[in-house]
């Protein structure tokens, strides 16, 4: 059990993990929303969001060898100070842009503003993956591992607020009243959280053997991840999962747009409908999990998930859609509770960073596949439906997607959950 640097070391690394999730929830409404002021075409604003998470792809593995060999802490910051500036500049080019011709069908209106919107989608990606692998490493460094679910839960819960319950509402406003406002604001989220990161105190390099090269390194996490029937598995199933969650992204602006006619500030009012349900997923997802069980609290919350696709595609109005949301995330963020809690207990902090970043390539890697998946989903689906119908493609994809993967790994959930109790080998 790893020693406590204290309490105010934990609050502080949660308010400022707090901060850049206030960040990313701006963000989140942001990107895609002022990607469709410049192009109404659903694959060049899936170009914009797959930018964002095409690097969890190419640099999760550099990610975690950083980690390992690294003070997380400073990486944390470097990171967070790298964003701040990406989205100052993003924004001074937005306001350079103004005002914005009217998005054409197919092209740009301002060819030069969507590049530079691409390329800090890229960097921004970039610094997210090396900033949330040492974060989801460093954070064992900072409680007992007993209570890891109880601090992911306050960590996660904090995140939401500002992710899904602040976030994108104030995005809204910000978009709202002027295009450039939102990014604004990141910088000085990211500015702050900086701040805050390097008050904490204390040495957070983790021991490693001297005179190792990164591919021994390397080879050590992977042949640990070999080892780990459990871990593998539910790298999978998060992975595919976020897949099919990507595939609603895109066409899910559009449609809110054009079929159900929400404004930005409404949509960002419906994506607090899924903060509520993340914040009690959160704080809620230690103690289903131990009156549940890990395994049985892992199937049903899987399975859950499937109907909050297909009610996406057959929500009516603003309110339906957000209590969609809401089962999304309680579910995802109660699935967490186990599955990362699961991981940190079982990897021992020398590999963590490794380990951390060998599964988030398999969980994470697949977000870029989805989200190409959904422009060319919505693409094919305009030959043979009306635009309507086919915005709402890319939701029943998904729903039925969730369903399969769900009867799939039910019973492998189970044994897999009932051997690690019994063993203590994930």
């Amino acid at each position: 059990m790893p020693p406590s640097p204290g309490r105010t070391a934990l609050h502080r690394f949660i308010a400022a993990s707090g901060l850049t999730n206030l960040g990313d929830g701006i963000a989140s409404l942001a990107w895609a929303w002022v990607a469709s002021l410049l192009t109404r075409d659903p694959l060049l604003i899936a170009a914009v969001a797959m930018a964002l998470r095409l690097p969890w792809a190419i640099f999760a593995i550099p990610a975690g060898l950083v980690a390992d060999r690294v003070d997380r802490r400073r990486l944390i910051l470097a990171m967070d100070v790298l964003r701040a500036l990406t989205f100052a500049i993003a924004a001074l080019a937005l306001w350079l842009a103004l005002p914005l011709p009217e998005a054409p069908p197919t092209g740009l209106a301002a060819p030069a503003a969507y590049g530079i919107l691409l390329a800090a989608a890229l960097v921004v990606g970039v610094a997210e993956v090396f900033r949330d692998n040492a974060a989801q490493t460093m954070l064992p460094s900072l409680v007992p591992h007993d209570r890891l679910e109880t601090a992911n839960g306050q960590l996660w819960s904090a995140e939401l607020v500002g992710n899904a319950l602040v976030g994108p509402a104030l995005g809204a406003v910000l978009v709202a009243a002027l295009v450039p406002l939102p990014f604004a604001a990141n910088a000085l989220a990211y500015g702050l959280a900086a701040l805050l990161v390097a008050a904490i105190a204390g040495d957070f390099r983790p021991p490693r053997a001297a005179g190792r090269g990164w591919k021994a390194d390397l080879a050590e996490a992977s042949a640990f991840l070999r080892d780990a029937p459990l871990l593998r598995l539910l790298a999978w199933i998060t992975g595919f999962w976020n897949m099919f969650h990507q595939m609603m992204i895109v066409p899910l602006i559009l449609h809110v747009q054009e079929n159900l006619g929400l404004s930005a500030q409404v949509y960002g009012l419906v994506l607090m409908g899924g903060a509520v349900g993340g914040i009690l997923g959160g704080l809620s997802g230690g103690r289903v999990a131990r009156r549940l069980g890990a395994g049985r609290t892992a199937q049903i919350m899987l399975l859950a998930s499937a109907i909050g696709f297909a009610g996406v595609a057959l929500a009516p109005n603003g309110w339906a859609l957000a209590a969609m949301f809401f089962l999304f995330e309680a579910t995802g963020l109660i699935w967490n509770s186990v599955s990362v809690s699961t991981r940190q207990r079982a990897v021992p902090n020398r590999l963590l960073g490794r380990v951390n970043s060998l599964y988030r390539l398999l969980a994470w890697g697949m977000i870029p596949l989805g989200l190409g998946l959904s422009g060319l989903i919505v693409r094919l689906a305009e030959g043979l439906l009306p635009r309507s119908a086919a915005l709402q493609a890319p939701f029943w994809v998904a729903g039925l997607g969730i369903l399969l993967m769900s009867a799939l790994t039910w019973r492998p959930l189970a044994r897999r959950f009932a051997a690690l109790a019994a063993t203590g080998r994930p």
